[in-house]
């Protein structure tokens, strides 16, 4: 707040004192006002709570309770029916409409829509929708249409093009790392909605078994990985584990498994060439589980190359270790713990 705001460490905590004093006036007076009350908020500086009054006669009633009236057309109670009918009219709108809010600042209710001519006749329809007889609506130019924000998190699907569906490794900054077969430069992916997400920046296969991906702005990348059980776990750095340690990866289709570490630095030598420096497990794993994230503790370890078995009747599983992906690309791994 002192950097964002610009205030002194003093005037932040006053600032935080008063705001948290503010919600027992704004009720107390709400109830007291009811139908008369015309919302409530704070000035400025957040220091002083002003309370619109829709009768003169209830402003000293507010001043008493530590607030600072302004008189207003609508009440609250009247703005929440103009947004009601908007509400229940919202498959009406066009697409030129990005949303709409009660501002109790300026005693109206806000529709923010694209400012075109075109535009506007979309718009007036579903306003008339709304039976706004007294202005209460005011429509306010916008030319960015919201649009919803995803999370990067390690072991959630990602698909391409061909079909090919691999796990998020881990979060990286501006991204996420995944195997290598999963995908080649170029390659586009979306995420486990079927939402754009990314394009392959960097990929290595045979030789290694690694890659990365630079996720669009809808994605946000997080420290955390998805259970597999409705749940998250934060991943609070990377050291690598010895051989005999614990070691966990999740997985939807096959769920949270645990074994050891048995060797480090193996060789695999697949059908489409041979694999260097990656870590042998006792973990069992299966089709989809590539690209897949890799834990000891809450410590990043690497993601599922390859393996045999199942997990039915018991495998081995290899991962190629974190930390290679992450210097062959000048990646920085985000943490969330």
């Amino acid at each position: 707040m002192q950097h964002d705001f610009g205030l002194t460490e003093a005037q932040v905590q006053r600032r935080l004192a008063f705001e948290a004093a503010a919600p027992h006036i704004e009720s107390t007076l709400k109830a007291e006002l009811g139908n008369r009350f015309g919302g409530a908020w704070l000035n400025e500086d957040g220091t002083q709570l002003i309370v619109g009054v829709t009768h003169e006669a209830d402003a000293d009633l507010v001043r008493s309770a530590g607030a600072e009236p302004q008189r207003v057309s609508r009440s609250l109670e009247q703005l929440e029916q103009v947004k009601a009918a908007l509400d229940r009219n919202a498959r009406s709108a066009s697409k030129s409409i990005h949303a709409w809010y009660i501002d109790v600042t300026t005693n109206s209710v806000v529709v923010l829509a694209e400012s075109s001519g075109m535009a506007k006749q979309r718009i007036d329809p579903f306003i008339a929708l709304a039976g706004d007889k007294d202005g209460a609506i005011k429509v306010v130019p916008s030319e960015d249409a919201p649009r919803p924000f995803y999370d990067v998190r390690g072991a959630d699907p990602f698909f391409t093009p061909n079909g090919g569906r691999c796990l998020i490794g881990f979060s990286v900054v501006g991204g996420f790392i995944t195997a290598g077969h999963c995908g080649t430069v170029g390659t586009p992916t979306k995420g486990y909605n079927l939402v754009d997400q990314g394009v392959f920046q960097g990929s290595s296969f045979p030789g290694n078994d690694h890659a990365w991906v630079k996720v669009n702005s809808n994605w946000t990348p997080r420290g955390v990985i998805n259970n597999s059980g409705g749940g998250t776990v934060a991943v609070t750095g990377s050291t690598v584990a010895p051989v005999g340690a614990s070691v966990c990866r999740p997985s939807p289709s096959t769920g949270w498994r645990c074994g050891t570490i048995q060797s480090l630095n193996a060789t695999i030598h697949y059908a489409e060439g041979v694999v260097t420096g990656l870590t042998r497990t006792n973990v069992c794993a299966g089709i989809g589980d590539s690209g897949g994230p890799w834990l000891s503790g809450t410590q990043a370890q690497g993601v599922t190359s390859g393996g045999s078995g199942n997990c039915t009747s018991g495998g081995t599983t290899y991962f190629q270790p974190v930390k290679e992906i992450l210097n062959a690309y000048g990646l920085t791994l985000v943490v969330g713990g």
